[in-house]
């Protein structure tokens, strides 16, 4: 075959697959994209809240409206056990006359239906209570001690006024003057046009959170000498993760309703206090040194309080807040004469 025959058969084969290709290229399918799905969110937006101002823990929105409701509750033996004391968002305890206790008790989140034993005021109550206003309900006192109640800013309820006969009586819980219970819940009732209090101490979101928690020194148990007939003491408990309370002696401390008592928070406020005309007078203007356990742990501070109605303050040594758990918390107003010890888990 010549070259010129062999050239064009070539060119006709290459003709014809070019062709070839082309039409199977035409021919053949292009593929279909497949659509990116749209994105869908699955988060779900929490349902607004508020924090309960005596506790710091989450409660619906407009439910913590209650004024805060205080009472003066007595912790002499023969007062004890003492009705609705377990169920107090804040419980503040201080030093009277015979080396004896007694509390200032405030409930706003959960009000029972009756507290008490109730006992007279004590020159240190106003700086307490003036804070949180609302409601202080007591017995009596002397009358300096009521006058200096009176002009702080909260309702005075005491025993044997027209304005309280239907709310306090006598109970046979024990014999008087242990014996004078409120009916906490229809007084807190009759004035529910005060307004709800401020948040007292600054929370955490979480008892892993506070600040103790965080930063203190593992602690399982805290030792209280107010004097030589007040020694309580509280336990760290794993299991409900709150420390609980023992009397003097060693004996649990227990509500009338056999609940023993216990505290997500235990601050301890070493405090000054004179005698003065036999009452021991505990002084809350000024600074001193603090201790806050939470969490099975313990962190040192320095507390203060510039005014009858300042709140106390609590920071660390850098001056930064510390910071409770939400939860229930108790108060120690420990005399400078006495002694606040902390004991950590054998090593």
């Amino acid at each position: 075959m010549s070259r010129r025959l062999r050239r064009g058969a070539a060119l006709s084969s290459g003709g014809l697959l070019l062709a070839l290709l082309v039409a199977c290229t035409a021919e053949a399918p292009m593929p279909t994209p497949t659509p990116t799905p749209s994105f869908v969110s699955s988060y779900e937006a929490p349902p607004p809240f508020d924090l309960a101002p005596l506790t710091g823990e989450v409660v619906p929105v407009d439910s913590a409206i209650a004024p805060a409701f205080a009472a003066k509750i007595d912790n002499h033996p023969d007062a004890r056990p003492q009705v609705g004391l377990d169920r107090a968002d804040v419980v503040w305890e201080i030093l009277v006359e015979g080396g004896l206790t007694r509390y200032i008790a405030v409930w706003q989140s959960d009000i029972p239906d009756e507290i008490g034993p109730i006992r007279s005021v004590r020159p240190v109550d106003p700086s307490i209570v003036a804070p949180q206003g609302g409601i202080i309900a007591y017995s009596g006192g002397q009358y300096r001690f009521v006058v200096a109640m009176q002009q702080a800013p909260v309702y005075n309820a005491i025993h044997g006024q027209r304005d309280t006969e239907d709310f306090m009586f006598r109970g046979d819980n024990a014999p008087a003057p242990h014996n004078v219970i409120v009916r906490a819940s229809q007084l807190a009732a009759s004035q529910s046009a005060l307004p709800a209090p401020p948040q007292q101490f600054p929370f955490s979101e979480s008892l892993a959170a506070a600040t103790a928690t965080k930063e203190g020194t593992a602690t399982t148990r805290i030792d209280l000498r107010f004097g030589s007939a007040s020694t309580p003491a509280w336990v760290w408990s794993a299991d409900t993760q709150t420390f609980i309370r023992y009397m003097t002696g060693g004996s649990p401390d227990r509500a009338a309703g056999g609940a023993q008592l216990s505290a997500v928070n235990v601050v301890s406020l070493r405090v000054p206090v004179q005698v003065i005309q036999s009452i021991p007078t505990v002084d809350l203007i000024g600074r001193g040194e603090a201790w806050v356990s939470t969490g099975g742990a313990t962190v040192a501070a320095t507390w203060s309080k510039s005014s009858l109605t300042d709140q106390i303050r609590i920071v660390d040594a850098n001056g930064v807040a510390v910071r409770l758990a939400p939860g229930n918390t108790w108060v120690e107003l420990v005399p400078l004469a006495g002694s606040v010890s902390f004991t950590r888990p054998a090593s």
